[in-house]
């Protein structure tokens, strides 16, 4: 039976946050229409919250050290909070086609970010992959759009959680140089819930007039695409770039057309899933390694045969 490696481990993780981070777009759509965008993500974090804090109780797992709080509460307040407010009303303001192209600028100022602060540097095929991915996001994007004028407003806010996303995800990254994927996600869950409290009469008016289905997506949003997305994607980051995982995200708007598709009975146009194979293209670009990198890791094993 082949054993799994610290690479292989780390991309199943972010295949699994992914995936269920794809999966919020449907629950989103419905819980969104019963629920103002602060008072869902104040309820999606609060059921994340309780969720990380009874597995980290269930584990034993302390507070992480003083280094990794800078990172906890910078990312805290910016992805966990401040994100999931920008684009639960950004999609409120326009449709969902172009809240996705908007968002997808995501992850190319993630690499930005990582290759100048992290100094995780710009290799070629990363940012190559990067190209290919957002071309097929903007083509899924486009085909997706509605006919009517889009909001300014909507894609402001759009843009403001593309910032928030790329920032938290750099800031989170030296925190996990401190502490475990759970501690860093449970304690950066918290740190945006405190700071969502705000809303907190807007999420009891919401409890008690929306109905069950609604409450239901927004639970789910809470204990999947939060709670262990969120780790699953902390699990990989510390072991890979921020560069990378940010690429890797470019998967989601391949999975979202296919997810609406059967669940939703959304038949997508075939730009949309010429968009989506491109998404998908670009991941594996940019997730690719140079031949003569293979070929020196593997001189040390064949010298050693010799």
């Amino acid at each position: 039976m082949p054993v799994l490696t610290e690479r292989h481990k780390a991309f199943a993780a972010a295949a699994i946050t992914v995936l269920l981070w794809s999966s919020a777009f449907v629950a989103i759509r419905s819980a969104g229409e019963h629920y103002h965008p602060g008072a869902l993500a104040l309820g999606r974090l609060l059921a994340g919250s309780l969720v990380l804090l009874l597995v980290l109780l269930i584990r034993r797992e302390r507070f992480p050290s003083r280094g990794a709080w800078p990172g906890i509460l910078f990312s805290g307040v910016l992805w966990f909070g401040g994100y999931m407010v920008a684009l639960n009303w950004g999609e409120q303001q326009v449709d969902a086609g172009t809240a996705a192209l908007v968002v997808n600028v995501g992850p190319i100022l993630m690499a930005l970010l990582g290759g100048w602060l992290l100094k995780e540097g710009f290799p070629p095929r990363l940012l190559a992959g990067m190209a290919v991915s957002f071309t097929g996001a903007a083509v899924v994007g486009l085909s997706m759009s509605g006919s009517g004028e889009d909001s300014v407003l909507g894609v402001l806010l759009c843009l403001v959680a593309a910032a928030t996303y790329a920032a938290g995800v750099v800031a989170q990254k030296p925190a996990l140089r401190h502490g475990s994927a759970l501690q860093i996600t449970t304690f950066s869950c918290l740190t945006g819930t405190v700071a969502c409290l705000p809303f907190s009469g807007e999420l009891i008016s919401g409890l008690s007039t929306a109905p069950a289905s609604a409450t239901l997506n927004m639970i789910y949003l809470g204990v999947f695409p939060t709670a262990l997305a969120f780790t699953t994607w902390a699990y990989a980051l510390a072991r890979t770039t921020a560069g990378k995982m940010g690429a890797t995200t470019y998967a989601a708007p391949a999975l979202v057309v296919l997810m609406s598709w059967v669940l939703l009975g959304e038949v997508p146009a075939l730009l949309t899933l010429a968009g989506g194979v491109l998404c998908l293209a670009g991941v594996a670009v940019s997730r690719s390694r140079p031949r003569r990198a293979a070929a020196r890791r593997r001189e040390p094993a064949l010298a050693e045969v010799d």
